[in-house]
């Protein structure tokens, strides 16, 4: 007994407590605010926050780039999930999008999709990490990086139909090819290419339904018992709680289900209303202070690789906060995108935690330091 706690003592005083601590709070204050919105989603929810911590805990105990090794097999068995999902997939109540696998475990579901961002991380690293020093510039590793990059995306996209997630591993190939040192111009060329290709993607690429979901952003009056409904009861949800709240499990349209499945992706609904001003700006400052934390482990990394997964792990936190956010204020369209650590789900939970997992085994691993950040 002594020993073990002597060795979580240990573990306790190398990894990166600040990290750890934030990541925990924003879970457990999210899991309150999905027991408010949803009572059967939180049973789930709290689960997942235990296994998401300790899944985090065991990942740093092992060198990152012992773990990257093994990418192939990642890379098989996501793939492999994610093709069972179109034929076999499951789609609950709230999308008709079957990206979900039902386990033999009552109701609970699995979203190979969210498993997918973090092997995609991993292998895109391990990519970057395997070009040494002026190979990164070179066009024809640049677009082998592109081509890399393209794969899920366009996996997801195609075979699920999910352009949330779609554009989640969009964003966070651009950071992490942006952090890997290639050449701005490249970006360049990249924005000229996708300013031409617009037209084509929205007339012929979009779906009606796409394009309305974009539409009614610039017309508030659009729809309101349809498309934006959700939004705006959002909105109105969020505005009504003033600064402080209603008070928790008190919030009128939330307990009266008037802005629709707000546990999911409108969670800082929840927040809004019921904690006012106040509990949505702390789960807005928690979040930031989550993706500077990660930064932070990332500058000091002893390589590349941890560099670029540092890179990746705040990409992904960010661009889902953003777009989640946007969502809910009407600045986005709804797609889909939960909110990191609030939002009820425990597959993606889960995984948020396996992405800490890699950066606290970044900063564990950090003493022999390189000079790549100088090249």
């Amino acid at each position: 007994m002594k020993r073990i706690l002597i060795s979580i003592a240990d573990y306790f005083r190398e990894t990166d407590k600040i990290l750890l601590f934030l990541c925990a709070f924003a879970s457990f204050y999210g899991s309150v605010l999905v027991l408010s919105a949803s009572r059967s989603s939180f049973n789930v929810q709290f689960a997942a926050v235990f296994i998401g911590i300790a899944a985090a805990i065991f990942i740093s105990l092992f060198d990152y780039q012992s773990i990257s090794k093994w990418t192939l097999v990642y890379i098989i068995i996501v793939a492999a999930l994610i093709i069972y999902t179109y034929y076999y997939g499951f789609a609950p109540g709230i999308t008709d999008n079957k990206a979900w696998i039902k386990l033999p475990l009552g109701e609970m579901t699995f979203q190979p999709s969210e498993l997918l961002k973090i092997t995609f991380i991993l292998t895109f690293a391990k990519h970057v990490s395997l070009l040494s020093g002026d190979n990164i510039k070179k066009f024809y590793h640049v677009c082998l990086l592109v081509i890399h990059g393209a794969i899920p995306v366009v996996l997801i996209e195609t075979v699920q139909k999910d352009t949330g997630t779609a554009l989640i591993l969009a964003v966070i190939f651009i950071v992490m090819i942006y952090c890997s040192g290639i050449k701005l111009r490249y970006f360049a060329i990249a924005g000229g290419f996708f300013a031409a290709a617009a037209p084509v993607v929205w007339f012929f690429l979009f779906g009606d339904y796409q394009r309305e979901r974009i539409l009614i952003l610039f017309d508030d009056a659009a729809d309101p018992l349809g498309a934006k409904f959700q939004q705006l009861q959002a909105k109105i949800a969020i505005g009504s709680g003033g600064f402080s709240g209603h008070g928790l499990f008190n919030g009128p349209r939330i307990q009266s289900g008037r802005v629709p499945n707000a546990h999911n992706d409108f969670i800082i609904a929840v927040a809004g209303e019921e904690l006012g001003i106040i509990g949505a700006g702390l789960i807005v400052l928690l979040i930031a202070a989550i993706c500077i934390q990660v930064l932070r482990t990332g500058m000091k990394s002893r390589d590349k690789t941890g560099y670029i997964i540092c890179a990746g792990v705040f990409a992904m936190f960010m661009a889902q906060a953003i777009v989640n956010l946007g969502m809910c204020l009407s600045l986005m369209p709804v797609i889909g995108v939960t909110l990191p650590f609030f939002s009820s789900g425990g597959t993606s939970l889960v995984c948020l935690f396996l992405g800490i997992g890699l950066v606290l085994s970044v900063y564990m691993h950090r003493n022999i330091r390189q000079d790549y950040l100088k090249n």
